[in-house]
């Protein structure tokens, strides 16, 4: 009789936890819901509904929010953005990659304080470091163009990544890597053939997260570009809420909607190795 009761009690603490979680989920992705709605909606309705169901669903939003109160529509913005994003990516995964793979296989004077020094440098805060770049960006004459947002992350100032990327490896076995250099490859190669397709769940937790965070990013491109053809969707979102004195809330929300699209379709692409990446710190078995 204790047998039947144990399982009735596990299966409705099961269910339990699944409603709580399902209730949870819900407080979290209300907001994003209510914005989806919220772009089929009038500003009166924006400002007096709380529900997230629109009296009618009215597209125009999208349509009159992509052309802009500018000469160029978010196409433009949105191409500006992916100029500065897929670059960016590039360069952070071969520096980080560089940097974690020295930090984690071999040994150098003054590796345990660099090691030190880069993390401590996870604790600054960007602002504290905004104007010495300005000002040193200004000398290079590289302002209003998109080098201030590219060329750092060439030189693994992503210390974040580098410092996931080390712990990543350094839970990987090195009976792989020994039998390659019995076989004769080099430093290079090792990294190239063995390392990099072990590191390919934090690789990928990389890209989602310098991603999201470039697609994201506003105090940056605010601060280096000057020019409005060259803004990315997040400074041409924030010129559209000021172009005018009454603002179409629709239009805005409707393009912060589909600005959102592709963070969430790299997120979903990569979630399985985002998460694996994410959670764990080397090889199993």
């Amino acid at each position: 009789m204790s047998e039947p009761l144990t399982l009735g009690r596990d299966q409705g603490n099961k269910w339990l936890r699944y409603l709580a979680l399902g209730a949870v989920a819900i407080v979290m992705l209300y907001p994003l819901i209510w914005l989806v709605g919220a772009s089929f909606k009038s500003n009166t309705e924006i400002f007096t509904e709380v529900g997230f169901w629109p009296s009618r669903f009215d597209f125009s939003a999208f349509a009159k929010g992509w052309k802009t109160s500018t000469e160029y529509t978010f196409a433009t913005y949105f191409l500006n953005s992916f100029l500065i994003t897929i670059p960016r990516i590039i360069v952070t995964l071969v520096s980080c990659v560089l940097v974690a793979y020295a930090f984690a296989r071999f040994e150098f004077y003054g590796k345990k304080l660099l090691f030190s020094i880069m993390v401590g440098t996870m604790m600054l805060p960007l602002i504290v470091l905004r104007l010495p770049q300005y000002l040193m960006f200004r000398e290079l004459g590289w302002l209003d163009s998109y080098l201030p947002l590219i060329v750092p992350s060439a030189f693994a100032t992503d210390t974040f990544f580098v410092f996931m990327l080390v712990q990543f490896l350094r839970g990987i076995p090195r009976d792989m890597e020994e039998a390659a250099q019995i076989d004769g490859c080099n430093a290079l190669q090792l990294l190239w053939h063995i390392i990099v397709p072990m590191l390919k769940p934090a690789i990928i937790s990389v890209i989602v997260f310098q991603f999201i965070w470039t697609m994201n990013d506003f105090m940056g491109p605010l601060i280096y570009l000057a020019s409005v053809e060259k803004y990315p969707v997040s400074l041409a979102l924030k010129m559209s809420i000021g172009a005018t004195e009454e603002v179409e809330w629709a239009n805005v929300i409707a393009i912060s909607v589909v600005a959102l699209i592709p963070s969430v379709a790299v997120f979903f692409a990569a979630q399985r190795h985002f998460i694996e990446g994410a959670t764990s710190s080397g090889v199993k078995g």
